[in-house]
């Protein structure tokens, strides 16, 4: 399929000038699916003209992924170089020497040499068991310390040394905690990858990554209304029955989630939406690359934003935290509410 780019699209390059797909494709559906369908949908994508993928050790599904690779490539559908392909450390790998063993776990996984980019999926090192409740505090779950942090990124800027990955980043993270970051690092990160949507579009922070160089992915893009129970309550905003998307979706005659993916990408970030439905991640990738919103429904989306964080991460709060709130940093400074060292 060869779709000509949208000239109303911002270029999304990294900092070493190389252009990045606008649109990935997520594959967090382990809470789902089985691996299996999401690998499936990877290589319906693939044919679909996706080239940057979203994967995490955490989903659980990378050595599929990994076979549907190398059967993209056996059948010519697609060069490795011309993958963007995307992977996280996991909590329980941030001590000294894990993260070359994690990073060695999902090459070998993917059945892949190199990593395009390798992000730290969270900011500390809080481990939650697969089906962990949305009240379990794990014992060892500690907030986010600077020199905590450095130690698990300066082993990241060691795997760009090697040549096993050419991007690092983070993930999670907020302005108070890239603030401590950034100054120290030697590789600074290229990416930060968070919950942005219409209904949270985190205006500060999507403008904090572009003054640094660093550039924002969206998970959620389309508000996961699939999301775990765990991270749902009462007053959550149904981003799809928003009514400026209802009404800017009637114009264009799409579903209002087409409307969440143009406004990402002509906003400038790069969302990465996840669908194992072939009807569903065709018209998303096509979505982006025609029939762009207007500049006066671009200001009408951005005046519908309601603050509303969706994906709360609750599970990953650390003994004597009030609230899942406390991990996102709300009043401008590192929130350590409750703890108490050891």
């Amino acid at each position: 399929m060869d779709i000509l780019r949208n000239a109303n699209l911002p270029e999304v390059t990294s900092k070493d000038g190389k252009s990045l797909p606008i649109i990935g494709m997520g594959t967090f559906g382990n809470d789902k699916y089985k691996s299996s369908e999401v690998a499936a949908a990877v290589l319906g994508a693939i044919k679909a003209g996706y080239r940057f993928f979203d994967g995490a050790a955490a989903y659980g599904n990378e050595e599929d992924i990994g076979r549907v690779y190398q059967q993209a490539f056996a059948q010519g559908l697609v060069k490795r170089e011309e993958l963007f392909i995307l992977s996280k450390l996991w909590n329980d790998m941030h001590g000294p020497g894990k993260v070359i063993a994690a990073l060695k776990k999902t090459l070998k996984d993917l059945q892949l040499d190199y990593l395009d980019a390798y992000l730290v999926h969270w900011p500390f090192p809080n481990y939650h068991a697969p089906g962990a409740g949305i009240d379990d505090r794990h014992p060892d779950a500690r907030p986010f310390f600077v020199d905590e942090f450095m130690a698990t990124w300066t082993q990241m800027e060691a795997l760009v040394d090697a040549g096993l990955v050419r991007y690092i980043g983070v993930s999670n993270m907020t302005i108070p905690k890239l603030r401590e970051v950034l100054p120290l690092c030697r590789r600074r990160p290229v990416f930060n990858e968070v919950e942005m949507h219409p209904a949270f579009q985190q205006p500060e922070l999507f403008r904090y990554c572009q003054e640094q160089g660093v550039i924002p992915l969206a998970y959620s893009p389309l508000g996961s209304a699939e999301r775990p129970a765990r991270d749902t309550e009462v007053t959550d905003i149904e981003v799809f029955k928003m009514s400026e998307l209802v009404e800017i979706a009637k114009r264009h005659s799409v579903h209002p989630a087409l409307v969440c993916l143009k406004w990402a990408t002509q906003r400038g970030h790069i969302p990465v939406p996840f669908s194992v439905k072939e009807s569903e991640y065709t018209d998303n990738y096509k979505a982006v690359y025609s029939d762009p919103l207007s500049e006066e429904e671009m200001r009408i989306i951005e005046k519908a934003d309601k603050g509303d964080r969706l994906i709360k991460a609750k599970v990953f709060l650390w003994p004597g935290a009030k609230d899942w709130r406390n991990i996102w940093d709300l009043e401008g400074v590192i929130d350590r509410t409750g703890w108490k060292e050891n």
